[in-house]
């Protein structure tokens, strides 16, 4: 009972908050809902007994790319005036996207109401090893699958230094940081003791 309970809780809460979050006017708010659908699918997962899959919503989705979003939105200067002719703009574009999401809705209720796909017996099910999702999902990645596990790895590797590069370029009217001399600065040249007299002020 306290299964149904939770399982409902969790589902209104996320179909809730996902609305919000297309319909909230604020891009700050918008996020904060985000998050909050992605704690309820969390939960969610749980319930089905998807820990490791909850486990990475929680710390990846909320943790890295909801924050993100959330310091990109705030850091930007965003003027809500010009957003608003861009989306009047763009409207019949995202009509027509919306149209092929509800069709992919429709066609996916459909197939859900013809039955179950039958998995294969060669599939790994955690129940019939006796391990747990966390150990039965580590043991596909670092036994059948670490080929593509590394090279995901690889490619992310790359993309970081990619972007450390494209940051660290030098551009035209940007001083470069200089580590050396940051570390050989003195106490007595980054800070100077003054003693003003009373209702003078401090000259810089």
């Amino acid at each position: 009972m306290i299964q149904i309970f939770a399982f409902y809780l969790f589902a209104s809460v996320v179909i809730a908050s996902g609305a919000f979050t297309i319909l909230a006017r604020n891009p700050v708010h918008s996020v904060l809902w985000l998050i909050l659908a992605f704690f309820n699918a969390a939960g969610l997962m749980v319930l089905i007994g998807a820990e490791f899959i909850a486990m990475l919503l929680v710390i990846v989705y909320v943790g890295a790319v909801a924050v993100l979003f959330l310091f990109v939105v705030m850091m930007l200067d965003i003027d809500f005036a010009e957003l608003r002719g861009g989306f009047m703009k763009n409207l019949p574009l995202g009509l027509a996207l919306a149209a092929v999401f509800l069709a992919e809705l429709i066609f996916g209720i459909g197939a859900y109401q013809a039955g179950n796909i039958a998995l294969g017996e060669n599939a790994l099910n955690p129940a019939r090893m006796g391990a747990s999702n966390i150990q039965a999902v580590g043991e596909l990645l670092y036994t059948r699958y670490i080929f593509l596990f590394e090279s995901a790895g690889v490619v992310l590797l790359v993309a970081m230094v990619g972007a450390i590069v494209l940051t660290h370029r030098k551009r035209a009217g940007v001083r470069p940081q200089n580590i050396g001399s940051q570390v050989r600065r003195r106490p007595e040249e980054a800070t100077r003791n003054t003693q003003p007299a009373v209702g003078q002020g401090v000259q810089l």
